[in-house]
């Protein structure tokens, strides 16, 4: 049907409003790292009015240490917490309340430096890192609900567009001619409080997830109503009538807990595949790139790295949105093999040509190119995909749990890059992202053999190839082949619905 493919402005604006919680990722995973010298000495002049000497060098490095890490720990702890939200408040409403995490958290960063209090900051980033961690769940599962089944990968890979604009924001604010001062530092952190109050305004007007009202609520009435709002027609009965056969099957099976999801066969190959992709998005190596970059650009003569930096931010985010084109027409499943391959390939030039940087006078202009390419190759695949996949394998039942396991895999590997890459750049020095080349080829093949393609169909037509399986005794390590055949033969009708 036309309708379900109709992109109207009440959709545009829900979705939006949910990506200001992306947003809010981006930023404050970037925010910290350009006043990061100011910071340190914040601290240690807190640490002198204290106790009238210098704070000692490995001190202050682990407090910083801290400051920074604490973000990731909270995220861990926020996306295990969906699904304590999602069921019982809603989707929309669900992120509505945990902005009073960004705003509090926003508000201990923000007066950290005229309280003279370290604790504020550290406690303020922890809980920035919870509510960024409630929101990773959050907004893809909501934009993956309220979305048509023509254009979920799109509107999905808006997620990933508003992280990587967070990052970008995050970085252009950090500049000593904006805020990155002794002065304004606080106020580069605690402005996470004005996207937060904003969200909180918007999302009154936007609905509540018709999935969750249908499924969840019992509502047919107002999930009828909001898909009518959503789709801009009045003809919605193919979009009610998927909900209630998935409806009925949620019926014949209880709640879906995360042990559940590993001993269950219906869920344990799905929930695999969720968690590799997540781990391929963060074991990537792509913040390891952002460390060097700004190395990379000064060994190759850049006279301002800074601001070649923020150029590779900007790469990033045009091909977020070149993906946000592409992810309908080539595929998931095609993206994120592009991405690998890609990325792959430029992490050896980028090793050679570290390798090489003292001895070939030009190849650090091949490092730049390689570094901006290894950044685009990331948003095409790895960056949007695995984030609204996850939401896409999973039906109403095991979604939440499946979505809360998958953030927190996210963010543990997260968290393990940025305390071991350091000691990997001692050991290994120039030849470090060859670890990355690795993990990225282990990616690739796993992605190649195991990772159905989901364009196109419905969450029901998807949950439903590896619960078959599974019925039929067919064993892990064949199902998802077997799945990846089934999906891709699903093929579509004249109206937008699907056979199998």
């Amino acid at each position: 049907m036309e309708g379900k493919k109709k992109v109207t402005g009440s959709l545009v604006f829900a979705v939006s409003i949910a990506v200001i919680g992306s947003l809010q990722y981006g930023y404050n995973t970037g925010v910290i790292n350009a006043p990061e010298e100011i910071i340190r000495e914040f601290i240690n002049q807190t640490w002198i009015g204290r106790t009238n000497a210098p704070i000692s060098e490995n001190l202050l490095t682990l407090l910083w240490s801290f400051s920074v890490s604490i973000f990731t720990v909270g995220g861990m702890i926020g996306s295990l917490s969906v699904g304590l939200f999602v069921d019982r408040f809603g989707r929309r409403n669900s992120i509505l309340i945990v902005n009073v995490l960004a705003i509090s958290g926003g508000l201990l960063m923000g007066f950290s430096k005229l309280a003279k209090a370290v604790e504020m900051l550290i406690i303020g980033r922890f809980v920035i890192g919870l509510f960024c961690g409630l929101c990773t769940g959050f907004v893809p599962m909501y934009i993956s609900e309220i979305s048509p089944t023509a254009l979920r990968g799109a509107f999905g890979t808006l997620n990933q567009v508003g992280v990587v604009v967070g990052i970008l924001v995050a970085q252009v604010f950090g500049l000593n001619v904006i805020m990155g001062t002794a002065a304004l530092w606080p106020v580069l952190l605690g402005c996470t409080v004005v996207p937060a109050i904003v969200q909180c305004v918007a999302l009154l007007f936007c609905p509540e997830s018709p999935r969750f009202l249908l499924i969840n609520k019992q509502d047919e009435e107002r999930a009828q109503k909001v898909l009518q709002k959503l789709r801009g027609t009045q003809d919605v009965s193919s979009d009610i009538q998927e909900m209630k056969e998935e409806s009925a099957k949620m019926a014949q099976e209880k709640k879906v807990t995360i042990p559940e999801l590993f001993r269950s066969p219906n869920y344990r190959q799905a929930i695999i595949i969720a968690i590799m992709l997540q781990l391929s998005q963060q074991l990537s190596g792509i913040n390891a790139v952002f460390y060097y970059s700004t190395g990379i650009f000064k060994d190759a003569g850049v006279q301002q790295p800074v601001y070649a930096t923020i150029g590779a931010g900007v790469v990033n985010t045009i091909f977020t949105v070149v993906s946000l084109f592409l992810v309908e027409r080539a595929g998931r499943r095609t993206l994120h093999l592009v991405g690998l391959g890609g990325m792959a390939v430029c992490a050896a030039v980028m090793t050679i040509a570290l390798v090489l940087k003292d001895v070939v006078s030009w190849i650090g202009y091949i490092s730049i190119i390689a570094t901006l390419a290894f950044v685009a190759f990331f948003e095409i695949g790895p960056g949007p995909i695995p984030w609204f996949i996850v939401s896409e394998l999973f039906s109403q039942g095991p979604r939440p749990s499946a979505v809360a396991v998958a953030g927190c895999s996210n963010w543990t590997a997260n968290f393990l890059v940025a305390m071991l890459f350091p000691y990997a750049v001692l050991l290994l020095k120039s030849y470090v992202f060859l670890v990355f080349v690795g993990f990225l080829i282990i990616f690739f093949i796993f992605t190649f053999f195991k990772v159905p393609e989901t364009k196109g169909r419905t969450f029901e037509e998807i949950s439903s190839v590896f619960q078959r399986r599974a019925a039929d005794g067919i064993s892990a390590p064949n199902m998802a082949k077997s799945s990846m055949v089934e999906l891709t033969s699903i093929q579509p009708t004249k109206d937008g619905s699907a056979n199998i």
